[in-house]
This record gives structure tokens, sequence and C-alpha cells, in this order.
């Protein structure tokens, strides 16, 4: 089986921007992209991207998941990294237009369409090392995933490092440069203590790993950093407390340190997981920090595997979608 996100269509669709605005979307193979080997993009990261899914119903209706939060979030991932304004009409048809061409390759559940916008800084400069890009490419990538658990879910190791994922102004930014400033943490985490992960932790402050929000389960609370500029402001994480507070759960938004997140974990019962779109929601089960390990709870994962299940239920379409999250493609 190929690995999850490697399988694309063979078309996507793109809109080009200039003096003149956006260009009317157009659907292209997509390999077709050229770049100039000036373009901003490829010098000074001009580039912020989305992740959402679209779901096959039981009655074969298509369904995409959060689709306008996911447009909010790269328009102002494009005005934070001062990228040409994305059209939100346009982006939203170009989403509903490109999966709906490939509807009959929407696998059923637990696969899903994995849809990737995507907005780069296309000018040939390079002397623009400190003023922003004007032209840009606003591109919608699909790529049919199965299940992210498919060789089976495990609780993952998490190496606490006291180092910031990014700069603090830009953490709420989905931007490819945050993706690569935490890879060597990553790859260091892997080989030294068999990590599977880095969560970032600067001045003992707990706030996120390399490429998921983090979540504290403790008997009926759910303790997570409240949002600020320092990390991704999770869309898959706000459905997840979105779904807590619904089963009567208490969500606390607030800060939590390394010695209170250590301290609660030791606890029976405790658990915690990370929240994506990929993997919804993925528990944890062993802490790193200082050279010692720590078990998380007993090794349940009870509420994570609830809420995961909630959460797809209504994806899927076995459960009432009571937040009007689901947006009908056909």
């Amino acid at each position: 089986m190929a690995a999850f996100g490697t399988v694309f269509t063979p078309e996507m669709i793109i809109s080009r921007f200039n003096s003149n605005g956006w260009s009317t979307p157009e659907v292209v193979a997509s390999n077709s992209i050229n770049l100039h080997p000036g373009a901003h993009v490829l010098h000074y990261a001009s580039t912020c991207f989305e992740g959402l899914k679209a779901f096959k119903h039981a009655d074969g209706s298509i369904y995409i998941f959060r689709m306008e939060q996911n447009v909010a979030r790269l328009q102002q991932s494009s005005a934070l990294l001062t990228l040409p304004k994305v059209d939100t009409a346009m982006l939203r048809q170009m989403i509903l237009d490109i999966v709906k061409r490939y509807a009959v390759d929407v696998p059923t559940p637990p696969g899903s369409m994995y849809i990737r916008p995507t907005h780069i800084g296309t000018e040939a400069s390079i002397g623009k090392a400190a003023a922003p890009s004007l032209e840009s490419m606003l591109y919608v990538l699909l790529s049919p995933v199965g299940d992210y658990f498919a060789g089976g879910s495990k609780a993952l190791r998490l190496l606490l490092e006291d180092n910031a994922r990014c700069a603090s102004h830009m953490g709420m930014v989905k931007s490819g440069g945050n993706y690569a400033s935490a890879l060597q943490p990553i790859i260091k985490a892997r080989a030294t203590v068999n990590a599977d992960q880095v969560l970032f932790c600067p001045n003992g402050d707990v706030q996120e790993t390399g490429a998921a929000n983090f979540l504290l389960f403790d008997g009926n609370e759910i303790i997570t950093k409240a949002l600020d500029s320092s990390f991704l402001h999770g869309i898959t994480r706000d459905s997840i407390l979105t779904l807590a507070r619904d089963r009567g759960m208490k969500v606390s938004e607030r800060e939590l340190t390394v010695d209170e997140l250590l301290e609660r974990v030791q606890k029976p019962g405790t658990e915690a997981a990370l929240s994506g779109t990929a993997a919804v929601l993925t528990p944890v089960g062993t802490l790193i920090h200082n050279g010692k390990d720590y078990a998380v709870g007993s090794g349940t994962s009870d509420t994570t595997n609830a809420l995961r299940q909630a959460l797809n239920d209504i994806q899927w379409g076995s459960a009432e979608d009571k937040h009007g999250w689901l947006t009908k493609v056909c």
C-alpha cells in the first residue's frame, strides 16, 4: 500500500495573481507547475497551505469537513506572510469544483480525499528578502488516502524539548518553514530516545509537536494551551474540544507547564493525545524528559478513542452534524 499522502489525482485546479488580479481558475495536470528559479517562494519561503478532507457517505454523496474554517485559516496565513489576498469565494469554489471532478475517486471510510490548497509567492526577484511577493499562485491538490491507522494505532512516545518549534510570532501560520524548522529536533529525538515526535515546550510552556496540537485528558477535564500566535490553531483541535463540551467535559484552555504535565500524567486514568487532520486524534503513551520515561496514566485511551470515533461518525455521515461542519459537494 502506498504511503499516506503519496498518491495524487492526475489533475489539480490553479489560479495566478498579478497586477490584474486573480486569473480564472483552470484545471491542469498536477505536475504542470512552472516556476522561475528566482521565484520568491524558493528563496524567502513565502508559502502556506491547508489540509482538509472530503468523505464519502453511505448513500454515495460527498461532503467536505470544515471547509470554511480551512479557507479562513489560509487567508490568515497568507496575510501574515504578506502574500496577495486570497479571494474567499474563488478558493471555496476551486475546492468544490476539483473535488466534484474526482468524486468517484473519494475512498469509502475510513479512507478519504485529502485536500491540499497551497498559496506561494511567485514573483521572480532575489532582491526582495525584506519585501513581499507581488505575484502568487494558488492551487488545490488532491490525494486519495486510506486509513491513517492501517498498520494499527499505537501510543506515541514524545520527547519534551525546551525550545520553540518556530518563531513565536509565526506559530499560527501554516507555513512550510515552520515544519522544516522542527525536522532536526524530531530526527534527533528518533535517533537518541526512539521518540515518535517532539513536544515543544519553550521555557517550560507546553505548546505543540512538530505537526499536531497536544491535549491532556484528566478525568472529565481536557487541558490544552490557549490560542496565541506561538502555535497552530488546529481545526481538528477545535472540533475535538467542541465535541468534548457536548459530552459535558470541562475544557480548560490555559497555560500548562512541563512540571504540571509530568505530575498529572502519573495519575491513573490520565490520557494524552495529538490532534490533526491526518490522524484525527492519536494517543500518547510515553513522555520523555531529562532522560526519564513517564508513562501516561495507566495506558488506556478510552476518552481519546471515544472522541476520535465521535468526530469520525460526523465525518462519515453516521452521526448528526449538529454544528454545520459538513459542506455537500455532490
